[in-house]
């Protein structure tokens, strides 16, 4: 397992590297990964909410068979029935101790929301801000790439410019010399 450990470190290495080199992918891989995690903590919103409104509708029902079991104790006691008016207690008292399970359990999906929400918020404030450095470095690049041709162009033009006058330099001398070469035919001529 070493080799295929060092070839993981290596290659983790690698890529923090060209991260490091490439500012602006580094903010997209940045983005990618909170554009996930949003997208995982509203799921698991939704899912908390779903288990939430279960839980309440268990509650609900254990609340109506407390209550239809409490009326069974005041029957079995107003007529006598000690035996099922203890039965019918013992029941109730099972039902409230669920119920209160229940709630307990509700209280707990209700707290995993809010912290499911607040993180959700933290996720989508630190989403913003990592979009706004992105904008910032891409508004950056596109103004160094524009400056950076604005300077090549600069150089090609009086590289250009340069080689112009040095063209009407050449002329110059070439005219200058074919002068000079006819007055000494001239004189050559006049010998």
């Amino acid at each position: 397992m070493g080799l295929f450990d060092d070839l993981s470190r290596f290659l983790e290495n690698r890529l923090e590297e060209f991260l490091r080199n490439n500012p602006h992918l580094e903010l997209e891989a940045l983005l990618e990964q909170l554009r996930e995690q949003e997208e995982d903590t509203l799921k698991l919103i939704a899912d908390l909410q779903l288990q939430e409104k279960r839980s309440q509708d268990e509650i609900l029902s254990t609340a109506q068979e407390i209550q239809r079991w409490h009326i069974r104790v005041q029957k079995a006691k107003a007529s006598g029935r000690e035996d099922l008016a203890t039965a019918a207690q013992a029941r109730e008292a099972a039902l409230l101790r669920e119920g209160n399970q229940r709630w307990g359990h509700m209280q707990g999906l209700k707290e995993r929301i809010e912290q499911s929400q607040q993180l959700l918020h933290k996720i989508q404030v630190r989403r913003q801000e990592v979009q706004t450095k992105a904008a910032e470095a891409q508004t950056a690049r596109a103004k160094a790439q524009t400056q950076q041709r604005l300077e090549t162009q600069g150089w090609w033009n009086s590289t250009s410019t340069s080689a112009s006058s040095f063209d009407d330099l050449e002329e110059k001398f070439r005219r200058w010399e074919t002068q000079d070469e006819l007055e000494q035919m001239k004189r050559n001529l006049g010998k």
